[in-house]
């Protein structure tokens, strides 16, 4: 297992829980744990979370570093809805071995393993080398509040947005770029001949802007690119970049 000690769980309660989170976030959160995000009016990501049903009341589950203001916002959004936004003193253990009872699957994908709420241990997984396997963006890295577009970070293959739910903060912008265009930027993994540090401009042999490197294992790295300046001859700093 692995301990998350940057992760800040909340418990949501009250009656209007799930109605009023349904109507801010990207995901649909009545069928069970779902990964979702917050966005702004303009469809830029603010933050994302994991959301777990727990008997009466759901636990929030959101990086450390955005917990403060996550929370402040959905507070200026709560109104009059009858919902209690209480910070707990949970722990989230996580590992890619047999899941341990209480444990749930992560719903971003398969090789994320499971998550246990109050659990603890390690069992050792790289976990920036799966998520550069499958192209998953984390907070902060990958994610970047009021910059990043989740459809271009990968939403929709990892499960976190539903077009059918309705609306929600961004969805309409979210819900145009699916629908009434074709994506010319996004996260891809790219193999990699040395190393950058995380916000490495990546450029094509004549110096034209081709995106962002991210996050690196075992030669390979997340990047945010456009797709139509992908090519041989790329660098990102000194290291030498290359199209999978």
């Amino acid at each position: 297992m692995s301990l998350n000690t940057d992760r800040r769980i909340f418990r949501v309660t009250g009656e209007d829980r799930v109605p009023f989170l349904q109507n801010l976030v990207t995901n649909d959160i009545s069928h069970g744990a779902a990964w979702s995000a917050l966005l702004t009016p303009q469809g830029k990501y603010l933050a994302d979370f994991l959301t777990i049903p727990d008997g009466d009341s759901l636990l929030l589950d959101v990086d450390a570093r955005l917990a403060e203001d996550l929370m402040r916002r959905l507070t200026m959004y709560r109104l009059r809805a009858k919902v209690g936004l209480k910070p707990t003193e949970l722990t989230v253990a996580r590992g890619t071995g047999p899941a341990p009872d209480g444990a749930i699957i992560d719903p971003r994908h398969p090789a994320l393993g499971w998550r246990l709420y109050g659990g603890t241990g390690d069992d050792g997984s790289n976990w920036d080398a799966i998520r550069v396997e499958h192209t998953i963006p984390e907070t902060l890295a990958e994610l970047i509040p009021n910059d990043t577009y989740p459809l271009e970070a990968g939403f929709e293959r990892l499960h976190g947005v539903d077009f059918r739910k309705g609306c929600y903060v961004g969805q309409e912008v979210t819900a145009r770029m699916k629908h009434k265009t074709e994506l010319r930027k996004g996260l891809r993994t790219l193999r990699i001949k040395g190393e950058a540090p995380i916000g490495t401009p990546i450029l094509t042999a004549d110096g034209k802007e081709v995106g962002t490197l991210f996050t690196q294992s075992g030669g390979r790295g997340i990047a945010h690119v456009r797709f139509d300046r992908l090519g041989e001859g790329m660098q990102a700093g000194e290291a030498r970049v290359f199209p999978e």
